[in-house]
């Protein structure tokens, strides 16, 4: 079947997904609003059907306070040949929303990456109305989640679930703000689990490594709804509304929502470290085909197939070998990628964890201890990355004048005043260039491209000008 994915806008993304030949995929975060009255309207009677009724008044009264409406600013500019000698960017704003979840009393909020992602400003507002501004603690495009702190106390932070737990047919809340209408609570039931859409790694950096396995419901989730809760009947958090199934980009039957193993694990690591402690069993792998079912005696399809092992990483180190079927991780049984994924996402590296495998037509327990991205079985320092990131730039930076400023209407900058042998010259980078953007957030001062480069991974394109007028743009990787 055909695909095509539809580029993330500030205030809407999507992309094509193989659920049916019509459906799109859509980050539903928009602050647009769109009735159309020629649509008729039909009514079911749900008073009776499990899971209704009080039950939901329950679980809404619980987590409604704890959910959240984030309003971002993101600052454009647009190219404007006749300003001047050499022209000018006219700077414009964009404004977009989404959602967030209370995840502690002291201010910590989760919601996706792809909500505020860009934004120079982030702006809080409270189901009582009272509105914050947030800063970034951190973001981790790979599970599209980010959390942001507001400072305040006592708030009504949400009660964690286990959606490892979750059934399919169970009913759930999503809660969110759809539309820029707050605090809205709909219901559905779980369709499935274990979901990959293919959007998260859309438009990404190759450094980003999708971590995808969505709960698909049918609780309706329209543009707003992104970062907000999905709930069970207890009012317990087992997700963080992600996409929706749409051609239209609004809610068409089915919404997926980012698991709360994932999110907790993500959020827990971004708030004690900074970024994402994330393990690596160091393979390829696929779903089990009915072929290779087959040739080992596997009675079931199911289970994920180990095509190729990486030298040097966990699996190798633990006795792993090409052709081994994985059947469970810590007790959970995963049929397929996106299970395996999910499981592992929540173990950092050093941790030690016990596999089952399908070898020589039988079960067989391998405890791995899972490693990190450059093959230790240990946590990062992501502070000494950072600063060898940096310095591997090759560059000092200082503050453009303000003549350099006003004749090349910018806003601050971070100016190459020395250059050495590294990263920068070997894109291309002269001594002069003034950096006005990092993928796409502005730069006012050196001190901000330091603190915007420490949190960054992976491709980096950076944006800025001469002191002649001449825009350059410089891609390269850190």
């Amino acid at each position: 079947m055909k695909k095509s994915l539809v580029t993330f806008t500030a205030a809407l993304a999507g992309g094509l997904i193989a659920m049916a030949a019509y459906h799109f995929v859509v980050k539903p975060n928009s602050s647009s609003l769109d009735w159309n009255s020629n649509i008729p309207a039909a009514f079911a009677d749900y008073s009776g059907m499990p899971g209704a009724g009080g039950d939901f008044v329950v679980a809404a009264e619980r987590t409604v306070n704890s959910v959240v409406h984030v309003k971002t600013e993101i600052k454009t500019t647009s190219y404007d040949p006749w300003g001047g000698f050499f022209g000018y960017q006219q700077p414009q704003t964009q404004m977009a929303s989404g959602s967030g979840v209370i995840i502690s009393a002291d201010g910590y909020i989760i919601t996706n990456n792809h909500v505020i992602e860009g934004a120079e400003k982030m702006t809080v507002t409270l189901n009582n109305n009272k509105n914050y501004e947030a800063t970034l603690v951190g973001r981790d495009p790979s599970s599209d989640i980010a959390v942001l702190k507001i400072d305040e106390s006592n708030l009504p932070a949400i009660a964690w679930g286990n959606s490892d737990a979750v059934h399919i047919g169970q009913w759930v809340l999503a809660v969110g703000n759809p539309f820029e209408l707050t605090s809205t609570v709909t219901a559905g039931i779980v369709s499935a689990k274990g979901r990959n859409i293919n959007i998260i790694g859309e438009g990404k950096s190759s450094e980003v490594l999708p971590v995808e396995s969505f709960i698909q419901t049918d609780a309706a989730v329209n543009p707003g709804n992104s970062g907000g809760a999905l709930v069970n009947t207890n009012g317990e958090l087992i997700g963080i509304n992600t996409a929706i199934a749409s051609r239209t980009g609004s809610y068409a039957g089915y919404s997926f929502a980012i698991p709360a193993s994932i999110a907790k694990k993500v959020a827990d690591d971004i708030i004690e470290f900074g970024n994402v402690q994330r393990g690596f069993l160091g393979v390829q792998i696929s779903a089990v085909t009915e072929e290779q079912a087959k040739e080992v005696d596997l009675p079931v399809v199911s289970g994920v197939y180990i095509n190729n092992i990486t030298a040097g990483g966990a699996a190798e180190s633990a006795g792993l070998e090409v052709g081994d079927i994985i059947l469970k991780v810590a007790d959970y049984s995963v049929s397929n990628v996106p299970q395996l994924q999910e499981q592992i996402s929540k173990f950092r590296p050093g941790n030690k964890v016990n596999l089952v495998i399908w070898r020589n037509g039988k079960e067989k327990n391998i405890e791995v201890e899972l490693k990190n991205k450059s093959g230790k079985a240990e946590l990062e320092n992501f502070e000494e990355l950072a600063a060898e990131s940096i310095s591997s730039l090759g560059a000092e930076f200082g503050v453009p004048s303000e003549s350099e400023c006003k004749a090349l209407r910018i806003q601050g900058g971070a100016k190459v005043e020395v250059l050495s042998t590294g990263k920068l010259r070997s894109a291309g980078v002269k001594t002069g260039f003034i950096v006005t953007k990092v993928d796409g957030v502005q730069v006012t001062s050196p001190e901000q491209l330091q603190s915007l480069l420490k949190a960054k991974s992976g491709g980096i394109l950076l944006e800025g000008v001469y002191p002649n007028g001449t825009r350059a743009y410089y891609g390269f990787g850190i």
